[in-house]
């Protein structure tokens, strides 16, 4: 193995460890990762909530056991994908050891590290991005027009991981349009990879049309309830946090991509960059959507910057610039990450205030970062459902029924039961299993939600009673309440169609 392998199978070891790590043991998985495991269990071409690439690594996932460790290994697998593209541009754009080391740094301590915590589609979706940008160059280096087919791969696959990739094509294609580079266009190759990409994408395509566009649905309600609190100021500086170690790199850069000759021919990166990101700020995005913009700008960088220090006195200044991401990310590692308990978290907030962590997508300030509260209570509740499931003679005959996803994707991925909860909420709306019968009704309530519960449902059963409650006060479920309904005087059935449909209605007039 040469020296160079070696270190770049040293920072993909490294890159796994970290993020095995950085996680104590007493958080859970987080909200939406239970929604995406479950997805296995319901392969289609689309869900409400996502594309359907997700599902596919989540069957992977339950072939291979559905543990923690492989739902963890998947997003770090991604990250260290991420940062093996960085690496081979580097190489591609003839960067030396040096560059390949610096940029390197740069992804492995930056945000990817909290980011590639989560089972979620966002660690591919840089990926893809990043590989989009690559294959780009390996083109225009080459111009072997087989990068142009890998490019509609990557993209078909970006698009059915995550629609956010389209704001990629969206940058992009100006800044090709308004550059020397336009003459990609002109090639027959480059319409045959559109339409292979397009091919790819059709099967979801169908899906959302015969499921009347939820992605309509799904985007509206992003905008009434998390988007319209996105602060413009929060975005920018959220933007210069990503990748706070490697921000150096990134701006050499985006100079290097305008002015450094050897860079002429990527010229046109510039302003994709800078298309890029006022598409998302007209579109009031999130701030994570923009990540995958970044990790090429560090290749570009590190080559840069490797250049320009490798001689004279300049080259003293090569240990300072690979100590800046090492010494940045030690502020980092102290609040960007649930290494420690939710206890020492409150008792020491005033740093993650500062930094914003405390605010929710609901505009406010909480007593934890969201991501973090929302990785408590979720066995809690699964053990309490299942002691109350197990209670009852018919368990078969027994609906579980929650309000959101998180809890119902929860309780089925921890149940040593059986257990197989549903909600009106997200992609459980198709899950429903209406050909049982049932007799029985546990209801697991939200905390602002459980005050009217028992008045409001109990008549129609001939007993009911609190089965339990969430009482971790750290988790954004805290108070969750868990109704046990038995022996039905209606048709629960009945009233489960009805309020299926209603719910449909409502994603399809939306």
């Amino acid at each position: 193995m040469t020296k160079k392998n070696l270190i770049l199978f040293g920072f993909i070891i490294l890159k796994f460890i970290l993020q095995y790590v950085l996680i104590s043991p007493e958080y859970d998985l987080q909200r939406d990762e239970y929604l995406h495991l479950d997805q296995a269990n319901h392969l289609a071409w689309g869900y409400l909530s996502v594309p359907p690439v997700t599902s596919w690594f989540s069957y992977i996932i339950l072939l291979l056991g559905n543990s923690v460790f492989w739902v963890k290994f998947f997003p770090a697998l991604f990250g260290a994908l991420t940062l093996l593209l960085v690496w081979k541009t580097i190489e591609l754009l003839k960067g030396n050891l040096y560059a390949l080391i610096l940029g390197s740094l740069c992804i492995l301590f930056s945000c990817l590290l909290r980011l590639n915590m989560l089972y979620q589609p966002n660690s591919f979706d840089i990926l893809c991005w990043t590989a989009v940008y690559y294959v780009l160059i390996q083109y225009l280096t080459s111009e072997n027009t087989k990068w142009l087919y890998f490019g509609g791969v990557i993209f078909a696959l970006g698009f059915l991981n995550k629609y956010n990739i389209l704001f990629l094509l969206l940058g992009l294609t100006p800044a090709i349009l308004l550059s020397k580079q336009r003459k990609i266009a002109a090639r027959k190759e480059f319409y045959f990879a559109l339409l292979l990409g397009l091919v790819l994408i059709l099967p979801n395509l169908y899906w959302q049309y015969s499921n009347h566009f939820p992605i309509v649905h799904h985007m509206k309600e992003l905008k009434e309830t998390q988007l319209v609190h996105v602060d413009l100021g929060d975005f920018l500086k959220e933007q210069i946090l990503f990748f706070i170690g490697g921000l150096f790199v990134i701006l050499a850069g985006l100079y290097a991509v305008l002015f450094y000759g050897p860079f002429k021919k990527y010229q046109f990166f510039f302003a994709s960059f800078v298309f890029t990101l006022l598409i998302f700020i007209y579109f009031k995005a999130k701030a994570y959507y923009t990540i995958g913009l970044y990790p090429i700008y560090l290749a570009f960088g590190a080559v840069y910057i490797s250049e320009m220090i490798n001689t004279g006195w300049k080259r003293y200044l090569k240990p300072v610039f690979i100590l800046i991401p090492l010494l940045l990310f030690i502020p980092i590692y102290q609040v960007a990450f649930p290494n420690k308990s939710p206890e020492y978290m409150v008792a020491h907030s005033e740093p993650y205030k500062k930094l914003g962590l405390l605010r929710w997508e609901d505009g406010k300030d909480h007593h934890l970062p969201q991501d973090f509260a929302d990785m408590l209570g979720w066995k809690e509740l699964a053990r309490k459902t299942d002691s109350v499931y197990a209670l009852l003679p018919n368990q078969k005959e027994t609906i579980v029924l929650c309000d959101n996803y998180g809890q119902a994707g929860a309780i089925n991925y921890y149940t040593k039961k059986g257990i197989k909860a549903v909600s009106f909420n997200a992609d459980y709306l198709n899950w429903f299993d209406l050909s049982i019968k049932y007799k029985n009704l546990i209801r697991v309530k939200d905390f602002e939600e459980n005050d009217k519960e028992m008045k409001e449902t109990s008549p129609y059963f001939e007993s009911a009673v609190i089965g339990g409650q969430v009482n971790n006060k750290f988790a954004r479920g805290y108070g969750a309440t868990i109704f046990v309904f038995t022996n039905a005087k209606v048709d629960i059935n009945k009233k489960l169609e009805q309020e299926i449909k209603e719910e449909k209605s409502d994603i399809i007039n939306d």
